[in-house]
């Protein structure tokens, strides 16, 4: 009896944690469907209120013609839709209020089509019949309008055409001052790759000083680096942007990768915490047989410590894929522009924020970092979980 008394305790204990840890988990998630539904809807219901959580399309009758259409406003009170005979508005239709319609109707200006009630809906077709045709819209009854559930997956190349500049004609004068977005995805490429080269290579030769060589001051100088994550990077704007500008580099994508190879004081205390549990038996057997330090580093250290070194590539390219602050203070033409400046100038360049668009083309943006997680995450996992565990 005490012993399945223990087991229903304990399975109690592992339901709530599983429960606690399923909520978290959607609490988390949250902000990335939300992400992805808006992206797949119409920018009218992407502002909506109240939100609405899946992406529909809306279709009614217009003049017999069935067509997609955008709902606007329900309407609060009696509407007669007349259609003007004659003075400067022949020909148009408009939504009048039973008083304003009745001496119309009786002077002979405007002929009655229908009556609106409350509650209808007002609809505008979504995209003209015919070009230069004018947009149309009626009044329908909620009975009357067709709801589907229908993701827009054309916003993405869209928004993803659009980040660079309006679409023009080619041989329009600002057709030149168009950059693609295969062009702002292999400059963030270009910047996440080299700066993962030098972050691996310069961390871990300091990682390795640090943890597996005897020299005098060695615990000082380990102290002083970690002194230096205590330095943010405001604080270093200014000086870093004086040094690059000397050496000609402002303006290009350089300043974003080059300090990678001078190391950085989490990544040299990780790896130095991984390569502490690697057993030093190892090395003395290899200096036994003749070989040098650089040969021990190379063919036994490294190879042992995947882990940690996947860890800190995927650490420094999520930092540098979404780094915002580094490619607005160097950067100064559009072609040379990252992801996360070029999401940003695209948020502006339309004067309002077409959310539709502005979350396909984050969408997109993150795909890749989510990709690599994917892919990376037992290794990323172990190294998380292994560095740091012999002191």
């Amino acid at each position: 009896m005490k012993l399945a008394g223990q087991s229903g305790k304990f399975g109690v204990g592992r339901a709530v944690l599983y429960l606690t840890l399923a909520g978290a988990t959607t609490v988390f998630l949250m902000p990335l469907v939300w992400l992805v539904v808006t992206s797949l809807k119409p920018i009218e219901q992407a502002m909506s209120l109240p939100p609405s959580f899946v992406p529909r399309a809306y279709h009614a009758v217009l003049e017999g013609e069935r067509r997609e259409v955008i709902r606007e406003t329900p309407l609060e009170s009696s509407r007669v839709v007349v259609r003007w005979i004659q003075g400067e508005r022949a020909g148009r239709v408009d939504g009048l209020t039973p008083e304003a319609a009745e001496p119309e109707l009786a002077a002979g200006e405007a002929r009655e089509l229908y009556r609106a009630e409350p509650g209808w809906w007002r609809v505008t077709e979504r995209e003209i019949s015919a070009p230069g045709a004018p947009r149309r819209w009626a009044y329908v009854p909620p009975a009357d309008l067709e709801v589907s559930v229908r993701p827009r997956w054309r916003n993405y190349p869209e928004a993803l055409e659009r980040m660079g500049g309006l679409p023009v004609p080619p041989d329009s004068p600002a057709a030149a001052t168009r950059v693609e977005f295969t062009q702002f995805f292999r400059n963030t490429m270009l910047v996440c790759v080299l700066g993962v080269i030098g972050t691996l290579f310069s961390n871990a030769v300091a990682a390795y000083a640090f943890a597996r060589l005897r020299w005098r001051g060695r615990d000082t100088f380990f102290g002083l680096t970690l002194a230096t994550m205590m330095v943010p990077f405001p604080v270093l704007m200014v000086p870093l942007y004086g040094v690059f500008k000397n050496l000609g580099m402002i303006g290009t994508l350089t300043p974003l990768w080059l300090p990678a190879f001078f190391g950085s004081a989490f990544n040299i205390f990780l790896m130095r915490q991984f390569f502490r549990t690697i057993p030093e038996e190892l090395s003395e057997a290899a200096r036994i047989d003749g070989c040098s330090e650089w040969h021990i580093f190379w063919r036994i250290i490294l190879p042992l410590s995947v882990p940690v070194l996947a860890t800190a590539g995927v650490f420094h390219f999520l930092y540098a894929w979404n780094d915002f602050m580094g490619p607005l203070l160097f950067l100064t033409r559009k072609e040379d522009y990252t992801l996360a400046l070029a999401l940003q100038n695209y948020q502006s360049q339309h004067g309002g924020v077409q959310w539709h668009y502005l979350m396909a083309a984050s969408a997109v943006t993150i795909l890749p970092v989510i990709v690599l997680f994917f892919f990376a995450q037992r290794t990323f996992i172990q190294g998380i979980a292994t560095t740091g565990s012999k002191a």
